[in-house]
């Protein structure tokens, strides 16, 4: 399969929606086109006293419908056209969920894995340094995405507030409860794509619930791990889950938290220790199951084998996991798609409860965050699915039918000036 640029399948996915949706050729032009764009290079002491430069990025996509917000990723194969697609994935992500903030994404090239944590937080400091004019709780707000955390967020808070003179505790979200962090944004990714799933069931006929059902999960970060043990509590059969070093897989069902604690001890998953085989992650997407979550990196379904897919369902986890050619094949073949921008947006619809508890120094209990979280991803799925019904789409299209009218009309209300 030859690599598929990210920005260049997100454009495509908006215009594949536009054939759908009123939308103006002008507004059109300019939703396919980031707002601001940031590139930053700056030095880093490291432990063994040398200098290295790193790079990172800062994309506002669009802020027609409120604050920037977005997460900091913290990866090797970051890249500004990576950073482009996902700011623009955001755009959509907070319309689908009806949330008031627009899409940002930012991201520093480093691996995490090769350094230590005084040297992440030099990084973290130091980008913050860079972007600091362009982020505030008004203006753009970010929050953890790949390999970063609570504790990146708690530096990025703590750097803006020396820069402001006094704390700002909202300038972020997904930071640590002692500094305003919100109860449930951590699991909040993870519980979002389980409360999609349970919503759709009805669809791809398990009128019965989620007992028995197989899941079959491609990532055990924050986000696959996190659904994991929702699948399992609901009484799911969780067969096979997987990390970048390749997956493990038993018919019969794993052990979610003997594998989450074998994930954190071992830092990896260990197939001996779960009773179960190994299996890499492109036999993992293959695997026959009911529900299949890819919730690791992008490209991951494509043309080549799509059609080799055995599940009845894909819920996407991980942001821009299909091709558009892969969407083709598999609405052709019946699989019902839960898209990215729908099923993993509970991580930003609690960052938004997060952000509301800060500006108003309120804060809610665990069981009206958890409540608030379903009843949007309730509704939002729902309004996603009575589009795809309607006019005969798949999940995706129609998504991006909800969320690209959405920003549509908010910028024609808002008008361009001068």
């Amino acid at each position: 399969m030859s690599e598929t640029n990210m920005f260049e399948m997100a454009r495509q996915q908006v215009d594949i929606a536009a054939r759908h949706v009123g939308v103006d050729d002008g507004i059109l032009a300019v939703l396919k086109q980031p707002k601001r764009e940031l590139t930053v290079h700056f030095p880093v002491e490291m432990d063994n006293g040398s200098m290295q430069i790193f790079t990172g990025y800062r994309v506002w996509h669009n802020t027609g419908t409120g604050p920037a917000k977005g997460g900091i990723r913290y990866s090797p194969e970051v890249c500004l056209d990576e950073v482009r697609a996902l700011a623009m994935w955001m755009t959509w992500k907070c319309a689908v969920v009806n949330v008031p903030f627009g899409g940002a994404k930012g991201g520093v090239a480093c691996n995490t894995k090769e350094l230590s944590s005084k040297e992440i937080e030099k990084i973290t400091r130091r980008f913050t340094w860079e972007i600091a004019p362009f982020i505030g709780p008004e203006a753009d707000i970010p929050a953890p995405d790949m390999y970063t955390n609570p504790q990146v967020m708690a530096w990025i808070m703590d750097t803006y507030s020396i820069l402001k003179g006094y704390s700002v505790p909202a300038v972020v979200t997904g930071k640590p409860i002692e500094l305003g962090g919100s109860v449930g944004r951590f699991e909040a990714t993870g519980r979002g794509v389980f409360l999609s799933t349970m919503a759709a069931l009805p669809h791809i006929g398990l009128t019965s619930g989620m007992e028995g059902v197989r899941v079959a999960l491609q990532g055990a970060g924050n986000v696959g791990s996190v659904a994991a043990r929702y699948f399992s509590q609901a009484g799911a059969n969780v067969i096979a889950i997987s990390d970048s070093k390749g997956g493990v897989y038993n018919s019969n069902g794993l052990d979610v938290e003997a594998l989450i604690s074998c994930k954190h001890n071992n830092r990896c998953l260990d197939s001996h220790e779960l009773n179960a085989e190994d299996i890499t992650n492109a036999e993992l997407l293959e695997i026959k199951c009911d529900i299949l979550v890819p919730a690791a990196i992008e490209n991951q379904i494509h043309r080549d084998n799509a059609s080799k897919l055995q599940c009845r369902m894909i819920v996407e986890g991980a942001n821009g996991p299909t091709t558009p050619e892969a969407d083709d094949i598999l609405f052709e073949r019946g699989i019902f798609v839960i898209p990215d921008i729908l099923a993993n947006a509970g991580g930003v619809t609690v960052s938004y409860f997060e952000w509301v508890q800060n500006v108003q120094e309120l804060l809610w209990s665990e069981e009206e965050v958890a409540e608030r979280l379903q009843r949007t991803m309730t509704r939002a799925f729902s309004e996603v699915h009575q589009i795809a019904s309607g006019k005969l789409l798949n999940m995706r299209t129609a998504a991006y039918v909800l969320g690209v009218g959405r920003v549509a009309k908010a910028m024609e209300l808002r008008g361009i000036y001068p």
